[in-house]
């Protein structure tokens, strides 16, 4: 199904999505099926706009990913949420889970769920106090 990503991150219409750090590697479908399902194109990394998701794709050699993270905090929403897309296990690019658990305590953050999307794995991560998934 086209939206099946989108329900897999828990994206609905309605909601404002930026995607940031895509690059040639990234999958395409991902970007796509939220698309399909907001009836838009999402946001690109330079918007002043309020986020619902930030949907992050991060290799291992794009640099430090607690900066990183801290900068795709800044449009959230108070609620919001950063879809953090990693190469999975065994992919070039691919990041240690405990570097990622680290990386997100450090930018004020923490996980709150792990999903498999293709060869990327999805971690959501949302801001301390925040009980959104």
């Amino acid at each position: 199904m086209a939206d099946e990503y989108a329900r897999q991150l828990d994206i609905t219409r309605g909601q404002v999505v930026q995607e940031v750090g895509w690059d040639e590697d990234a999958d395409s479908s991902i970007s796509e099926s939220i698309e399909s399902v907001l009836g838009e194109n999402l946001l690109e990394d330079d918007t002043d706009e309020i986020c619902d998701v930030v949907l992050m794709w991060f290799r291992d050699e794009d640099g430090d990913l607690v900066d990183g993270l801290v900068d795709a905090v800044r449009p959230l929403d108070e609620s919001g949420r950063v879809w953090l897309m990693t190469p999975a296990t065994g992919r070039p690019g691919a990041i240690e889970t405990g570097v990622i658990a680290e990386s997100a305590q450090l930018a004020g953050l923490v996980q709150t769920a792990s999903e498999r999307l293709g060869d990327w794995q999805g971690s959501c991560l949302v801001q301390r106090g925040s009980t959104r998934k």
